[in-house]
């Protein structure tokens, strides 16, 4: 689903909430510096936030993407997609990256387009039982930055722990 679909009709129970996508467009832009990626969200299937940015926003000395542009569009775009879990199971938690780990495999002469999702072995209804249960919980997830041949321009690996709001 992308924010362009927003006005479409009602979206079927199956299909993830439309609203939840602009709140979290709209907290992306509450952040100044984020505000001035110009980034948008390409897309959301309940399983898989993709992210999408120009280029020219984020352009280095040497023409191609630079590093900590790709590393933020990657934290952003995890740190979303555990947000929309917490909030899709009717919770109210913050969310904070825990630790990270960012490999930079080649260099992207094209528009950042970044999708996080769930690592392998991690779960989401493990996750929000035990956020239901300890007021706290911790995920594992990947994202990674495409680039226009396929393959992967970055790969990112993270942590990130919710804490239910009191």
């Amino acid at each position: 689903m992308s924010l362009d679909t927003l006005a479409s009709p009602p979206l079927a129970p199956s299909q993830p909430d439309a609203a939840a996508l602009v709140r979290l467009k709209a907290h992306y832009d509450s952040m100044p510096p984020v505000a001035v990626m110009d980034l948008s969200i390409a897309g959301y299937d309940g399983q898989r936030l993709r992210l999408h940015a120009p280029l020219a926003r984020h352009v280095n000395d040497k023409g191609c993407a630079f590093g900590g542009s790709l590393a933020s569009m990657m934290t952003l775009a995890a740190w979303g997609l555990v947000s929309l879990h917490v909030e899709a199971a009717g919770l109210d938690a913050d969310v904070f990256v825990a630790d990270s780990q960012i490999g930079y495999l080649a260099p992207l002469f094209a528009d950042l387009d970044v999708e996080a999702e769930a690592a392998p072995g991690a779960d989401w209804s493990t996750f929000i039982a035990t956020l239901r249960s300890r007021g706290r919980a911790r995920i594992s997830v990947v994202a990674h930055a495409r680039l226009p041949e396929g393959g992967s321009a970055t790969e990112f690996t993270a942590r990130y722990v919710a804490i239910l709001r009191r």
